[in-house]
């Protein structure tokens, strides 16, 4: 089982993990959660109410992976089109109602994966084997992925390079590390992904 995701009975997940292993998982998913952010929060004292329907930004991002994690929903800015200033105004508008919603949501599942390689860490020293049910496993799912996304986007990553010269790096080159980590949590969400498949 060791670095490889297997099914759990009722739906979840188990994935044998060492103590660097846990260590790495934890940093980079703490470095997502701080990332992400919390979002547009409401004022304290302003209406919880009033709090549901709180406007986010109606910009992209301007960090690179940010954008990635939360693209625009129309329309695609790297290839302008004849609509493209009505597809930026939908794009926007979507944004605004819906990106408050999708932070809290990637945040809240990377604490939940802090949360689970702490209590995993608390077991022993040495590692140990993480027992997820299936809401975790799902959580677990979307900030590997988003982990993958950020990490990408950081190194260019493009579906040519898939397979190309950032796989041979030498080890004296300064991304090898990074690359390192893009492709063990590639062979983990892979697993988990097969695991969760019915």
């Amino acid at each position: 089982m060791a670095g490889r995701f297997e099914p759990l009975a009722g739906g979840g997940a188990a994935v044998a993990l060492d103590e660097v292993e846990i260590s790495i998982l934890r940093s980079l998913t703490q470095q997502l959660a701080e990332l992400i952010g919390p979002g547009e929060e409401p004022a304290e004292g302003d209406d919880p109410l009033a709090s549901l329907f709180t406007e986010g930004p109606s910009e992209p991002p301007s960090d690179a992976a940010l954008a990635r994690l939360f693209p625009d929903a129309y329309g695609d800015p790297g290839k302008p089109g004849p609509d493209d200033d009505e597809l930026q105004g939908y794009s926007a508008e979507f944004r605004r109602f819906t990106e408050n919603d999708l932070r809290g949501g990637k945040r809240t599942a990377a604490l939940q994966v802090i949360r689970s390689l702490d209590e995993l860490a608390a077991q022993g020293k040495d590692g140990g084997v993480l027992k997820l049910n299936a809401e975790e496993s799902q959580q677990w799912l979307g900030t590997l992925n988003d982990l993958r996304l950020t990490i990408g986007t950081r190194l260019e990553v493009t579906d040519e390079d898939e397979g190309g010269e950032l796989y041979r790096l030498p080890d004296s080159d300064p991304r090898k590390p990074m690359v390192m980590a893009y492709l063990w949590l590639g062979a983990l969400q892979e697993t988990l992904v097969e695991t969760l498949m019915p």
